[in-house]
């Protein structure tokens, strides 16, 4: 099992910046891929960016520019650095692992964070 425990949401200016923090723990070693989706308010949950165990980045377009995904081995923590924030990016964002296990994969998730952007 793989517990995620997110901080670092809250409410900021457009233009302005925030890092999302996501803790693992448990079976932490067999993690092969992180990442971070957000639920905008009424609308699908979505990928905003994905970080492989081997150091692989990818960035819904969205995002491209202004937000940087990074993890911390030693900490079990990946993070979430958003740049030059928009009204648009107000959403819950939410941390989320997967695992391999005999047979296939195991995903986790964590339970949200408010990001909200707003003057």
């Amino acid at each position: 099992q793989v517990q995620l425990v997110e901080s670092g949401g809250g409410l900021v200016q457009p233009g302005g910046s925030l890092r999302l923090s996501c803790a693992a723990s448990g079976s932490v070693s067999s993690i092969n891929a992180m990442s971070w989706y957000r639920q905008p308010p009424g609308k699908q949950r979505e990928l905003v960016a994905l970080i492989t165990s081997g150091g692989t980045t990818n960035y819904a377009d969205s995002v491209k520019g202004r937000f940087t995904i990074s993890r911390d081995n030693a900490r079990n923590t990946v993070y979430l650095q958003m740049n030059s924030l928009k009204p648009e990016d107000t959403a819950v964002y939410y941390c989320y692992a997967r695992r391999n296990i005999p047979g296939g994969t195991s995903t986790y998730w964590g339970q949200g964070t408010q990001v909200t952007v707003s003057s």
